[in-house]
């Protein structure tokens, strides 16, 4: 069968594809190619970049498989695929790893102010006495909202930190790890660190906006290397100049690439950013590659 990748993959994915004797075709194509062309194909492979709206559904009248290298499934109809009898597929825990040590290196970077002070010293500054008082992550609590395979990757490395970990997640009522599950308030008084590991659902709207910053604690961290959408941008600006939040780690925007109108957030000097590479390590895409071109053949066989 042939198969269209437009976003990228692996080799050791690329070569699984061919291996099962697939015809792949690697290519980026721009959304009006993607619609004259998806008609060829039985499956289809994307990451966050491709759109697959229900125009391009309707078109792969030879769709048996649309797959996501990676966790969210925001950039895909879902309901109009399955509607249209294409089974989808992504890779929920090849990345958590990757993940959940970026959000891990936000919450060292803005305890020590590593962010700042590189700024600062490449601009010929000494800020030693500015930023002489950090503080530690062991002995603190890390309260997590979302308790996926990612959030258990970030549970893990902080109680190696020495953290105490606490989780809410509605569909999680028991857990092995040394992790109390409480309710969502609960968590948002306890926390002294909260670290987002949820999905944006545009029906539902944030989960943390004024009134969950008004029920946390004084001087808290936070970190959202989830998704964009999930934290309203201009609360937290509004948390942060408080001093309600202490500092924050930020992975993902409302808008990507940014606009001008988030600049505030991106240059505020208590936030430690990154342009949404959680998932991107060399080690992370590998096994992106792996596990979805392997649900891919198993979807084309089913």
């Amino acid at each position: 069968m042939k198969i269209l990748i437009t976003d990228g993959i692996s080799k050791d994915g690329a070569a699984l594809l061919q291996n099962a004797g697939h015809e792949v075709v690697q290519q980026a194509l721009a959304p009006e190619e993607l619609l004259a062309q998806i008609g060829e194909y039985d499956a289809l492979i994307v990451r966050s970049a491709t759109k697959v709206r229900a125009d391009v559904i309707d078109a792969g009248t030879k769709l048996k498989v649309i797959g996501r290298g990676g966790v969210g499934l925001d950039n895909i109809d879902v309901a109009h695929a399955k509607a249209k009898g294409i089974a989808v597929v992504n890779t929920p825990g090849a990345s958590s790893i990757s993940v959940a040590e970026l959000a891990i290196a936000h919450m060292f970077a803005i305890c020590r102010f590593v962010h700042i002070s590189n700024v600062q010293m490449r601009a010929g500054a000494w800020p030693k006495k500015d930023y002489s008082k950090g503080v530690e992550l062991t002995g603190k609590t890390l309260g997590l909202i979302g308790f996926g395979n990612i959030g258990r990757e970030t549970a893990k490395r902080g109680i190696g930190i020495g953290m105490t970990v606490i989780a809410h997640d509605p569909f999680v009522k028991e857990t092995d790890m040394d992790v109390r599950l409480v309710s969502k308030d609960e968590l948002l008084t306890q926390a002294d660190v909260i670290s987002l590991h949820i999905p944006f659902i545009k029906e539902e709207g944030p989960t943390i906006g004024a009134a969950e910053f008004a029920k946390m604690k004084d001087g808290v961290l936070l970190v959202n290397c989830a998704r964009g959408g999930v934290v309203v941008e201009a609360d937290l600006v509004d948390a942060l100049n408080s001093g309600k939040v202490r500092a924050a780690g930020v992975d993902v925007y409302v808008n990507e690439p940014v606009t001008e109108a988030q600049q505030t957030l991106l240059n505020h000097p208590n936030v430690s950013v990154t342009p949404h590479i959680g998932a991107s390590t060399v080690e992370g895409q590998a096994r992106v590659g792996v596990e979805i071109a392997e649900r891919v053949i198993g979807a084309l066989k089913a």
